[in-house]
């Protein structure tokens, strides 16, 4: 069975990490970015690896109702491999 693929979702949700990276804000996502492409991947996909994050808290937040913790994703940030 395949996914569903929303291009569009995926453009913004890249433009958060954009937003972030270019307002440093949080500090962990261009740390994050810089380690990943150090580890071997492309910009590209590094930025992916960081929005499929950041897509999981967006989830979280409106199916879930919790608020955005930056401690956990910090920790998310950190595990990426």
């Amino acid at each position: 069975m395949s996914e569903a693929y929303n291009p569009h979702l995926k453009a913004l949700i890249l433009q958060v990490v954009d937003n972030q990276l270019n307002e440093n804000d949080p500090p962990i996502t261009r740390v994050t970015l810089d380690r990943l492409i150090a580890a071997g991947y492309s910009k590209k996909r590094a930025k992916e690896m960081i929005g499929s994050v950041v897509a999981e808290f967006i989830f979280y937040a409106m199916h879930d109702n919790i608020p955005y913790d930056e401690k956990k994703y910090v920790r998310a940030l950190e595990q990426l491999k």
